[in-house]
Parts: structure tokens; sequence; C-alpha cells
């Protein structure tokens, strides 16, 4: 029976897609760098801002690295109070009855802690969380399950009592990893046969049919 619920944050709770996107060009174009496609920066969503870069800019050093999120985290900061994320449709609504169940509601998530809990203050879901991880506060980040493991030994449950939510493979990965339950949203930066892919025990489109999902584990 599932009594913990592990959510990813980016694309699956709040709609940051093109606040990420944007930031990714700016970033470039300040670093004279050729602007990669949409499609290559959102492959690195969910994944450590350090990592992105190394991945989204071929021929980057290690050295370089600091430079380089130095400047994104500016450029982020002056574009989050233009480009304003948003909770996706259900989401508040669907926290706070899961909340009021007595489901323990946790975030993990590859964004840095304090943007993260910026973010969910700010829009109003900070009270549903007994745990929120980023990917600052712990060893390895997804798709690695210690966000997980992290969350299950804080917090004194099972894998077997645990589900992990999330719109990208790696956190069908980091969920798998961790020998819990796992559940895809296809409606943030993967697609449905995506998550699929990479062993989702289920997928749905809508956040409110998380109440379905979970009373079948």
């Amino acid at each position: 029976m599932i009594r913990l619920i592990v959510f990813d944050f980016d694309g699956t709770l709040a709609d940051t897609r093109e606040l990420i996107l944007e930031t990714n060009r700016e970033a470039m174009r300040q670093m004279n760098y050729p602007i990669a496609s949409d499609e290559a920066i959102s492959a690195t969503i969910g994944i450590p801002l350090e990592a992105g870069i190394l991945t989204l800019v071929p021929g980057v050093t290690p050295e370089q690295v600091p430079a380089w999120v130095k400047t994104y985290r500016e450029v982020f900061d002056r574009l989050k109070v233009q480009i304003i994320p948003t909770l996706f449709p259900e989401v508040k609504e669907t926290l706070a009855r899961l909340h009021g169940k007595g489901y323990t509601l946790t975030v993990a998530s590859s964004r840095h802690s304090s943007s993260l809990n910026a973010f969910l203050r700010d829009m109003g879901v900070a009270q549903y969380f007994d745990l929120v991880l980023g990917a600052d506060n712990v060893p390895r980040a997804k798709p690695d399950p210690d966000p997980v493991l992290m969350t299950l030994d804080k917090l004194s449950f099972k894998a077997d009592e645990t589900l992990v939510v999330g719109d990208m493979p790696v956190d069908i990965q980091m969920g798998l990893g961790a020998h819990a339950y796992t559940c895809g949203v296809p409606y943030g930066n993967a697609s449905k046969e995506a998550l699929a892919a990479a062993g989702a025990h289920a997928v749905i489109e809508h956040f409110s049919e998380l109440e379905e999902v979970i009373a079948k584990f």
C-alpha cells in the first residue's frame, strides 16, 4: 500500500519549461555560444545544472563550468519575474486532497534547493511537503536513486510503500533504482512512450488521475 509519494518539480508539479528554455538561450547568447535547439535543452531538464551544461555545450571544460553556472543563474533570477512559472492544472487541489488523506508527500528535484523551496512557497504548496530535496542536498542526483533512498531513510518508509512521480525518464530510473513504484506524467518534458520505455509502472495524462494510480498499488 502506498503511503509516501515523491514528486519531481519541473515538468511534474510546475510548468517551468519556457523559463528554462529562455534562460538557456540567453545564457548561450551571453557566453557567445550557438543556441541549442529546444529539443536539446529539454532533454537536460531533470538533471543537475552542471551536468546539463556539459551535455549542451560540447567542448566546455570542467574549469569553464562555474562561469556558465554563474551566467545561467544570473539570467534565471532576472527572467523568473518575467516568465513566471505556474502549477499545472489540478496540482494544488490534488496535493491538498492527498495531504488531507494522510499521505506523506515529498519533493526530489535536480533544481538547487534554494530555488526549489522559493517556488514551492510562492506557489502556495510548500505546506504539503514533509521533505524537499534539491540537487545540492544529495550525494548523487537523479537518475541515481540517492534522492529516494535518502527520503526513505529520513522518513522511515519502505520502498514498496513509495510512489515516485515525474515527467522525465530520469525520474522513473531514480524510482526504479530505489525499488519504488513509479508513475510518469507526459504533459511536462517527455512523451508517454519515453516514460513507458523507461519502465514506469503507470503513465497518467492528468495529475488528478494520481489518486486512481495510488489505489492500484
